[in-house]
């Protein structure tokens, strides 16, 4: 009895169970690229993201005001002043002048100094220094604090890597160039293998089975094999290295699965209403429009987000057939290779850069994924 038709699964628990935790190790990722993106490099560099809505202790280094500001008070010198700008109130637990002893000293007491002098540091950051002689060098002292740091969060990172003519490090350029890449090479392959899918499907001429199996075919053909006899046509028609190049290439590379996907599709619609519409005397290209297109929008759909996703986050491809010393043409996921060499420690740059690459495909995936299944499966089961 267990095995009756409709019965729920004993074992269901364990399936929603294991999806849950599935959907959990997939946003912890993405979670922690959003909170990173929104903090300062201070608080990156000293604790993780999840403790980046709590209030954390950080040990930081600041300099005491140059010697050269230094006051002669009955007849000792002088030097007063704050760790912190106004903007960042603070209360230091405990200080230290020696990167040996970060913790040597309690607010409000005095340290002696290695090169004479003494100095008196305050739990807000307000110190004095003094000295029998002049104080000496080019900068201020280094002195070591350990205080908690409310947590906080910024659009600064946002404004640089998207705005800031100065920081951007072409970013933004780049953001618009993956779009002028990914958005084409999405549209045109789709309309392609439309017209080629419902061929295959329902019209009759000869070596169609052929050229179905040669589709097939080419979907275990590696895309590496292909690169460079396909630039090297590019560099001998005349097309060169640019974004009609690279929108070529990603259509040569995704009509196979395609024209796979969509014929699948099609050839699982009634046939009962291709029939009827012919003896009314559509045409072809009228039941293609009218008929099979609507009907056809889920796999459509299903295709456009494999491949928007996949020019999107591509790199190999634009290596090859996008390259241009300027960088006007750049897209992201190289730029983004490109900040890992030359920003490895501003990791707040990183962290916003990566977010804002994978926040659009994120938004086409939510926003199409209701028909990625029906598309895949359709027609695959009679």
């Amino acid at each position: 009895m267990d095995n009756i038709v409709g019965k729920k699964s004993s074992l269901s628990w364990a399936v929603n169970l294991s999806v849950t935790i599935l959907v959990i190790l997939w946003l912890i990722p993405t979670i922690g690229l959003l909170v990173s993106s929104f903090r300062t490099a201070d608080q990156i560099s000293t604790s993780g993201w999840w403790k980046g809505f709590n209030s954390n202790e950080q040990n930081i280094i600041v300099r005491t005001a140059n010697p050269q500001t230094q006051k002669i008070i009955d007849g000792k010198y002088i030097i007063e002043g704050m760790l912190f700008s106004s903007e960042k109130e603070m209360t230091i637990n405990v200080w230290g002048v020696s990167s040996r002893a970060i913790d040597g000293y309690i607010p409000g007491e005095t340290a002696k100094l290695t090169k004479g002098g003494e100095i008196t540091l305050r739990e807000d950051g307000h110190y004095r220094m003094i000295n029998e002689n002049p104080f000496t060098g080019s900068r201020g002292m280094r002195v070591f604090v350990t205080a908690p740091m409310a947590p906080e969060f910024t659009l600064d990172n946002y404004r640089k890597v998207l705005f800031d003519p100065k920081n951007v490090d072409g970013m933004g350029k780049a953001f618009l160039s993956t779009l002028t890449v990914a958005i084409p090479a999405t549209i045109i392959p789709i309309l392609i293998a439309a017209f080629a899918a419902y061929a295959l499907a329902w019209m009759q001429f000869p070596g169609r089975a052929l050229l179905v199996a040669f589709v097939v075919g080419l979907l275990v053909v590696p895309l590496q094999m292909a690169l460079i006899p396909l630039l090297k046509l590019h560099m001998h028609i005349g097309i060169g290295k640019g974004f009609l190049g690279v929108w070529l290439a990603h259509t040569g590379f995704g009509l196979p699965l395609a024209i796979y996907l969509l014929r699948n599709y099609m050839i699982g619609l009634p046939k009962d209403i291709i029939e009827n519409a012919r003896i009314d005397g559509a045409s072809d290209f009228k039941i293609f429009m009218k008929l099979i297109l609507p009907l056809s929008f889920p796999a459509l759909a299903a295709f456009s987000i494999f491949q928007f996703l996949w020019t999107w986050n591509d790199l190999l491809v634009a290596k090859v057939f996008l390259i241009d010393s300027s960088g006007q043409t750049e897209v992201m996921t190289s730029k983004l290779v490109e900040l890992l060499g030359s920003r490895g420690g501003n990791w707040e740059i990183l962290a916003t850069s990566a977010f804002v690459s994978i926040v659009v495909p994120l938004i086409v995936f939510f926003t199409l994924q209701k028909y990625l299944v029906r598309g895949l499966l359709t027609g695959s089961i009679k």
